[in-house]
């Protein structure tokens, strides 16, 4: 089923209807809005020649007669910016080679060592079809890396040996740049402690001044889970889960009909980690239901505290955005290696949004993102938990077993033919849907003992 826009007028009015007065009253004019900082530097990659051609003494990677095409810069201060990736111009096409960056950090004034960028990472992304590939420049990217606040960098991007020509005479996409991604300073802190109370003590939430339209929809969204500009969802047990669940509802559900929805985790929400609502498109698309979890990691490296967890979501969505194309963060949520579950893509963490995480297989599902690689690096335990907290409530809500299987219809990938109906676990990883290495060996052999844990905390026998 085609997922379905929810205008931002439309979500206002809606939320203006469960929060009386609250997006009409004029406390959220009364005050300026406040800007969240950030910044994208795009810089154009360029063929990298001889090394006679080099200047003596600056480090950097030349390309002599008969090595394959290199595009790259040189060594170079920059303005500040935590994050990188390279991007091209046409999503359609395939970066066959090696990308390897080194910066400059701000806190030390050392170079790092050269550390390689996962190229394949066009998976991650709206199904062929979706709307939202046309209703902006889609750009092939690779995955972005988390490297700390630095102020210089080299970059080279080569070839692979006998890569497919993609046009002629290179080797390499069209239009490749590197993206430097500042997450910017924090917002401060407006909101409320994220408890389902409101001015008129109803639990419908309040009114938080200071915050711009947008915002306000973004948080309306998570009414009555949370008050309006909440930083936070706050956790419940299982039976106050199945209570907001069915409170929530407005009469659509019965406890007796959910007895399975598990324990609803901590959840930050996007006000939390200090979204900046106006990069995103308006308004949000949802799909019917959710019937399967897909696992991921971010292949952003695990070099972060989890302190600047927020930054380094801040920095994601800015790169899924300006850099991708992206109308939105493209996962449903995120969860840090400390284990906290942050609220993604924008909508409403209890409601079928569509995200662009699993080419193919978005519609009728949810994406998870934990921030890191697991290739070769085990989760922490606490990652596993909260995976399988965040699964047991959400899906909780749709009613499915994590332990079970269910049938979803590919929109299109490298691995199931657009049409095709394919059997996945409700708890299913990346690659289960896609050609892909995602999450990781290392976090992917996690998701048996995931479902387990995740059916036991809905109370399943």
């Amino acid at each position: 089923m085609r997922g379905f826009l929810a205008s931002s007028i439309g979500v206002a009015t809606a939320a203006a209807l469960a929060l009386p007065l609250a997006l009409a009253t004029p406390a959220l004019a009364e005050t300026a809005p406040v800007t969240p900082a950030g910044s994208t530097q795009s810089l154009p990659l360029v063929p990298l020649g001889p090394s006679a051609t080099r200047t003596p003494g600056v480090p950097g990677m030349s390309a002599p007669a008969g090595r394959p095409e290199t595009q790259g810069l040189t060594a170079r201060e920059v303005k500040t910016f935590s994050l990188v990736g390279v991007v091209w111009d046409d999503a359609t096409t395939e970066l066959h080679g090696r990308v390897q960056v080194r910066t400059r950090s701000t806190a030390t004034a050392t170079w790092s060592d050269w550390q390689d960028v996962e190229t394949h990472n066009g998976e991650h992304a709206a199904d062929p079809d979706a709307a939202e590939r046309g209703a902006r420049q889609i750009r092939g990217a690779t995955a972005p890396l988390w490297v700390g606040e630095s102020d210089a960098v080299e970059v080279r991007v080569q070839a692979e040996p006998g890569a497919a020509t993609t046009r002629a005479p290179s080797h390499l996409p069209t239009g490749l740049r590197i993206e430097l991604v500042d997450p910017g300073e924090d917002t401060p802190a407006t909101g409320s402690d994220g408890k389902n109370t409101g001015p008129d003590g109803d639990g419908k939430g309040e009114v938080v001044s200071g915050m711009s339209m947008v915002a306000a929809e973004s948080s309306a969204a998570n009414v009555p889970h949370a008050s309006l500009g909440a930083d936070e969802i706050t956790a419940l047990d299982k039976a106050d889960s199945t209570a907001d669940a069915v409170f929530a509802s407005d009469g659509e559900l019965t406890a007796a009909a959910a007895p399975y929805i598990g324990p609803r985790p901590r959840i930050v929400t996007r006000k939390g980690w200090g979204a900046n609502e106006g990069l995103r498109e308006p308004g949000f698309v949802y799909t019917s239901t959710v019937k399967a979890a897909f696992v991921h990691h971010t292949a952003s490296g695990n070099n972060y505290a989890c302190k600047d967890a927020p930054a380094v979501l801040r920095s994601l969505y800015r790169y899924h955005v300006v850099s991708n194309g992206w109308r939105d963060f493209g996962y449903n949520f995120a969860v840090d290696k400390c284990g906290t579950v942050y609220e993604g893509r924008a909508g409403g963490v209890s409601k079928a949004v569509l995200g662009a995480h699993t080419m193919g297989f978005n519609t009728n599902s949810m994406g998870v993102a934990v921030l890191g690689t697991f290739t070769s690096a085990a989760p922490p335990a606490a990652v596993v938990d909260s995976v399988a907290r965040l699964t047991a409530w959400k899906l909780g809500l749709f009613g499915r077993d994590p332990r079970a299987k269910t049938t979803l219809t590919s929109g299109g990938g490298n691995r199931y033919p657009k049409g095709r109906n394919v059997s996945m676990n409700v708890i299913s990883g990346h690659r289960d849907g896609f050609a892909t290495q995602c999450p990781g060996t290392k976090l992917y052999g996690k998701l048996p003992t995931t479902r387990t844990a995740s059916a036991k905390l809905q109370g399943r026998p």
